[in-house]
């Protein structure tokens, strides 16, 4: 600003009228850069006269104004900081007097109302660079809350600089650090030192971090900053040799922001910045040292979870299996960082233990003679061993794609001791107890007397339906599948769904579930020729059960039936599908995921039955939305065998029969003229001696040798995995049916819930546990949810790293549905007269409870100090 303005503004300021009882205007003009000090001895006003002070003079000029002349308008210049002689001599003449200011740092601090003292002054003339542009003024302005001290005002201007619109000491780290850990090409940290506040940072790291060097990196930083927060969950002389990126006294603030950083979206950049440190420092070789146990509460690091890995799969490759810690281990590392990195891992070690589980419940064996019994035995807990062979097969064959040579190779061990279990234990003995259990009545009925029967499905369940019904089968869902279905179902829609299961006829191959499946009096078989081949074909009351025929043969029991694909139908519109079902009262939808999958890549089967349980419920979706269906029937023409490992020798059996009496054969039957006597295989009452043909199946899960490939995934057999077809009767209910309305939480299917465990209210540590526990386990219509806690205070502010809660526990004793959270409260004063709480929110952010608590520590840190 330019005299003659100065001139003019003052002139204004002494014409304005005078306040009530005021009888003259006295303005002190502040001038501590001296901006005008060389002219001020000419500037003359219209109406006041100009005293000024030069620090010698305060008194003389208290008497001017108080005794001399008490009449006159007066100017005061004060050319420096006189803040001390003011409060001596001049202070009482301030309180009634007025203030002016004409230099670029009181425009700027009006601009921004500021406070114009000497400290926010002080600031405002380090960072004139910084001010000089009114975009970086307007970004001041435009913060979450303004700067009312200096040190606020150092804040705001790294904020700004940072790109923050919070100017708290952690969003401007993180910031910083997010940007890269090279000082010359990190742009924002690059703008700290452009506009000379990088000086300033660095202060504020070393009382927040503990970091300090002569010439300090972000590199280095970083490193400090990880390591430090890491003491916060592993003790200190884990990590012997590398006191020199520790600063204990601020691993509460180190591991906030970590914390931090890792709950952002810059996550990745995080993950890249503690490899690298890990990779430097040689971590992994050092945690190798430690125990599981001692690793488990640490998560700064992603080799942690690895070393926990190494040791896991170690154990479970030597077959020292420990089922309890892996649980515990899963259950824990889930919530933490890097999980979903080696997710498939930790799910593979978490059903290794539920195999052992298994094991030791069952490892007496399977031995119940009566067939009848066993197929119960199966249907009701048996089974659960082949969703867990299943489930970890999946994660394993993910893990094919890993980068990680050294878990992958370990997990290969892991895999050895599953196939053992599964394959040398469950299924051979299982199948050795079945095969001795059902030989007798396979041989002479062809079938397990008194247990439901496949080709009875049409005649019991859809032949006097009330109501127009609508069936899917789907091929090759077996009776495991098909409970993980149900169950998924029974969660997710408003319906009744009951689990059954049904008896897959012999042999348990496609064509010959199909026809079972269509209405009929009698099955028989034949052979067909054509030009090229001969083929054994099944007839239902002598009408060809192939795909392009089963429409008719519906209709010739219900002639308002039809056959439809899958495929065909998710592929329609709305209205080209309810045309297609138009009028119909049966309507059959045939489904092909898994088997047809094993065409392609055996290994993609157990991938593909998580595809069919999704297909399936989009179909029954379907049913319910556009058809408006109440009845769905879910079901398969057969199950199968299914080992990912390669098969020996021992596994095959020839079945020593000439050829010239094979009518058809596969991996795991044999139909055959009725002359024929192989000598390994067991006789199975063909089609109920309506053939003229004889039928026999290997024992136990033992396949016939011959060429081709297609020796892992099988069907055709007898084992329990084969012949048991699930049987889902799904009803939808409407929101005006009985049964809904007599009782509808019965059928509303809601999250299971978390309570607080633990009684005390006080917290007196910056670390702390705190226990809770699952109200319901997760059941037919409770089903999994997560869950975040926290502490806040009064005004909501979150004060403690955030824990996660997975609560998905089935069993029904309480006692094993808790959870233990362990707490870190933020680097901050806490005041025991306050109000804090516990917070528990759902994972759609509602908050779920509010739990008040008290905060006694007497050591928390306080805020920072860091400018000078």
């Amino acid at each position: 600003m330019d005299a003659d303005k100065v001139v003019q503004d003052l002139n204004m300021r002494f014409a304005l009228p005078l306040k009530e009882f005021y009888k003259r205007r006295i303005i002190f003009w502040y001038d501590e850069e001296q901006e005008f000090i060389d002219k001020i001895a000419d500037i003359i006003l219209d109406n006041a006269k100009i005293v000024t002070l030069d620090g010698t003079n305060s008194f003389a000029v208290k008497k001017l104004l108080n005794v001399d002349d008490v009449e006159s308008n007066y100017l005061v210049y004060c050319p420096i900081a006189f803040e001390q002689e003011r409060a001596r001599w001049l202070y009482d003449v301030e309180l009634y007097s007025e203030e002016f200011r004409a230099d670029l740092i009181s425009i700027w601090l009006n601009e921004l109302s500021l406070p114009a003292n000497s400290e926010m002054r002080k600031v405002v003339k380090g960072y004139r660079k910084f001010f000089n542009a009114k975009d970086r003024r307007n970004k001041i302005s435009g913060l979450k809350e303004l700067p009312v001290t200096a040190k606020d005002l150092h804040l705001a201007v790294m904020a700004v600089l940072c790109a923050q619109k919070i100017a708290q000491p952690n969003f401007i780290i993180l910031s910083v650090l997010q940007a890269g850990l090279d000082n010359d090409t990190n742009v924002l940290y690059q703008n700290l030192v452009n506009f000379e506040a990088d000086k300033i940072f660095w202060q504020l790291i070393t009382q927040a971090t503990g970091y300090y060097a002569d010439e300090p990196k972000l590199e280095e930083l970083a490193t400090h900053i990880l390591l430090t927060a890491l003491t916060r969950t592993m003790p200190v002389e884990h990590l012997k040799g590398l006191e020199h990126y520790i600063s204990e006294g601020n691993q509460a603030y180190c591991f906030d922001l970590v914390s931090e950083w890792k709950n952002s979206p810059d996550v990745e950049e995080l993950f890249a910045v503690t490899v690298s440190a890990e990779n430097k420092l040689n971590l992994h070789k050092r945690f190798m040292y430690l125990n599981v146990n001692e690793l488990a509460v640490s998560e700064v690091f992603p080799s942690i979870n690895e070393v926990i890995l190494v040791k896991c799969l170690k154990d479970i490759s030597n077959h020292n299996v420990n089922a309890d810690l892996l649980t515990q281990l899963v259950e824990k590392r889930r919530t933490c960082a890097w999980y979903e990195k080696v997710a498939n891992y930790y799910e593979g070690i978490m059903l290794v233990a539920k195999m052992h589980n298994f094991y030791k419940e069952h490892s007496a064996g399977f031995h119940i003679v009566d067939p009848r019994k066993l197929w119960e035995a199966y249907t009701d807990k048996y089974y659960i061993m082949d969703t867990y062979y299943r489930e970890f097969c999946k994660y394993f064959v993910a893990t094919s794609k890993d980068n990680n040579d050294d878990l992958r190779e370990l997990f290969h061990g892991a895999m050895d001791y599953v196939e053992d279990l599964y394959n040398h234990w469950y299924l051979e003995q299982l199948g050795e107890s079945w095969t001795k259990a059902c030989e007798d009545e396979l041989d002479k009925y062809g079938c397990v007397l008194n247990v439901s029967k496949q080709k009875e499905f049409y005649k019991n369940k859809i032949a006097f339906a009330d109501n127009r019904v609508f069936v899917i089968i789907s091929d090759s869902l077996r009776y495991e599948v098909g409970a993980v279905l149900s169950e998924q179902l029974r969660r997710e829609t408003q319906s009744e769904v009951t689990l059954g299961s049904m008896q897959a006829i012999f042999p348990t191959i496609t064509k010959f579930g199909m026809a079972a499946l269509l209405p009929h009096k009698e099955l028989t078989a034949e052979i067909k020729s054509t030009a090229k081949t001969e083929r054994l074909a099944i007839l239902a009351d002598g009408q060809s059960t192939e795909s392009n025929n089963r429409e008719n043969v519906l209709k010739s029991a219900n002639v308002n039936s039809v056959a439809l694909q899958y495929k065909v139908l998710a592929g329609l519109k709305r209205a080209e599908r309810l045309e297609l079902v138009k009028g119909k009262n049966v309507v059959y939808i045939y489904h092909d995921k898994i088997d047809g999958a094993s065409h392609g890549d055996e290994n993609s089967v157990f991938a593909a039955c998580d595809e069919a349980i999704d297909e399936i419920k989009n179909m029954v979706r379907i049913i319910v939305n556009d058809f408006g269906g109440t009845r769905v029937f879910i079901t398969a023409d057969h199950g199968f065998l299914y080992t990912h490992k390669a098969l020996n020798e021992d596994a095959k059996v020839d079945k020593t029969t000439d050829s010239n009496l094979d009518v058809e054969y596969g991996r795991r039957y044999a139909i055959m003229q009725k002359e024929a006597q192989p000598q390994y295989l067991l006789p199975v009452k063909f089609l109920e001696g309506n053939s003229e043909f004889a039928a026999f199946a290997p024992r136990e899960n033992i396949r016939i040798k011959m060429r081709g490939a297609g020796i892992n995934f099988v069907h055709g057999g007898i084992s329990l995995q084969e012949m048991v077809v699930p049987l889902i009767d799904y009803r939808y209910l409407r929101n005006s049916s009985k049964d809904y309305k007599a009782n509808p939480r019965k059928y509303d299917t809601k999250p299971v819930t978390i309570k607080l465990l633990s009684s005390t209210r006080k917290i007196s540590n910056m670390i702390f546990t705190q226990e809770f526990y699952q109200e319901e386990p997760v059941s037919f219509n409770r089903e999994a949810a997560n869950y975040e806690v926290y502490f806040v205070d009064e005004e909501g502010k979150v004060i403690s790293d955030v824990q996660k809660i997975i609560a998905d526990k089935t069993s029904e004793n309480i006692q094993e549905r808790s959870y233990r959270c362990t707490f870190n409260l933020k680097s901050q004063q806490y005041k025991n007269t306050a109000c804090y709480y516990l917070v528990i929110r759902n994972e759609q952010g509602f908050e779920i409870s509010r739990t008040e608590y008290q905060i006694n520590i007497a050591f928390a840190t306080g805020e920072f100090d860091f400018f000078s």
